[in-house]
């Protein structure tokens, strides 16, 4: 088990087994991002698809998701929808 120091939760966990995206932000995800905190990306992308109803067929669609990837698990700035309220 690879263990890094995940710079979303701030805390040593463990490491993706591989990288999850390609070229350099997927390095960077590797390196820097935990098991736990890439679920966490994951559900917040599915709510960001269901909500806005991108489709992933669409060029500009699949970068907004990158760059709200990014934000998401390095500056805690990703939008929510608005009005939006998790299910617990």
């Amino acid at each position: 088990m690879r263990q890094i120091y995940c710079q979303k939760l701030n805390k040593t966990g463990e490491g993706l087994d591989r990288q999850p995206y390609p070229g350099e932000l997927g390095k960077r995800v590797y390196e820097n991002i935990s098991k736990e905190a890439w679920a966490m990306w994951l559900a917040h992308q599915t709510t960001l698809i269901n909500e806005y109803r991108l489709s992933m067929a669409e060029s500009k669609d699949r970068q907004l998701l990158v760059k709200e990837m990014e934000k998401f698990l390095f500056t805690n700035e990703s939008i929510k929808p608005e009005g939006y309220t998790q299910k617990t």
